[in-house]
């Protein structure tokens, strides 16, 4: 199997998909030192302040500059790590973890599950960077930005008997949102301006969720790109 699949082996059914365990210690790796290497910066960058007649932050430039070596140096270089270290356990606890089984299909990211039961998922297929659970009347499940490496995510899927697309089966359907656009109902175009307001601020990734979730009991898909909002209706049975 593909080693840049961290949990590829099958147990009790289930495929699970997560970065490989050397891909996640070389992200640590790479974090750790470019943070020593920030501290190293601050450094080089306060002892040059210092030696100016004038320049903003010399006060604490000078303060940092007081302490003595190698502890300047050594506590610069420690800190600048332990915040790197810091931003790659948060960029790693944002990754998503997908796992496949004949009965049920899990997601998780920053802990948080969700779960489906195979007879839920029509379909399943890539859109872009993100994965795509479609249900019966054509609603999303579930869409959730996806880094795994795409062709072991779509055999994972139809080994255990799901129907994966190549493509989103209902691409053709969506239009671009503008505001109080008709054919939307009732309170979607509301949901939909408070999601616009919050992609033009690059704001809160829950609150995103949340909208998307309200609409989606409307009966409206959502789907994003760039800054754009693209919306269609379920395909409802009669």
């Amino acid at each position: 199997m593909d080693s840049r699949l961290a949990s590829h082996v099958r147990m009790d059914k289930t495929t699970k998909l997560a970065q490989p365990a050397w891909t996640v210690a070389l992200v640590h790796v790479v974090f750790v030192l470019v943070g020593a290497g920030a501290g190293w910066l601050v450094k080089v960058l306060a002892e040059w302040l210092v030696t100016l007649p004038w320049a903003p932050m010399q006060g604490p430039a000078k303060l940092l500059t007081s302490i003595p070596e190698p502890w300047l140096t050594v506590g610069l270089l420690s800190v600048g790590a332990a915040l790197g270290l810091v931003l790659a356990l948060m960029a790693q606890h944002e990754e998503l973890a997908v796992a496949v089984s004949n009965e049920r299909v899990a997601l998780t990211r920053r802990a948080r599950g969700q779960e489906f039961a195979h007879d839920r998922v029509v379909q399943a297929f890539l859109d872009g960077k993100q994965l795509v659970l479609l249900g019966g009347d054509n609603g999303e499940l579930a869409r959730e930005a996806c880094e795994l490496n795409a062709q072991r995510v779509a055999d994972a899927f139809r080994a255990h008997g799901y129907s994966w697309a190549d493509e989103d089966p209902c691409k053709d359907d969506f239009r671009r949102w503008v505001s109080d656009m008709p054919g939307l109902p009732q309170g979607a175009n509301a949901l939909l301006k408070a999601r616009a307001q919050l992609l033009d601020k690059n704001n809160s990734t829950n609150e995103l969720r949340e909208l998307r979730e309200e609409l989606a009991g409307l009966g409206v898909v959502v789907r994003d790109e760039k800054k754009r909002q693209y919306w269609r209706l379920n395909q409802r049975p009669a």
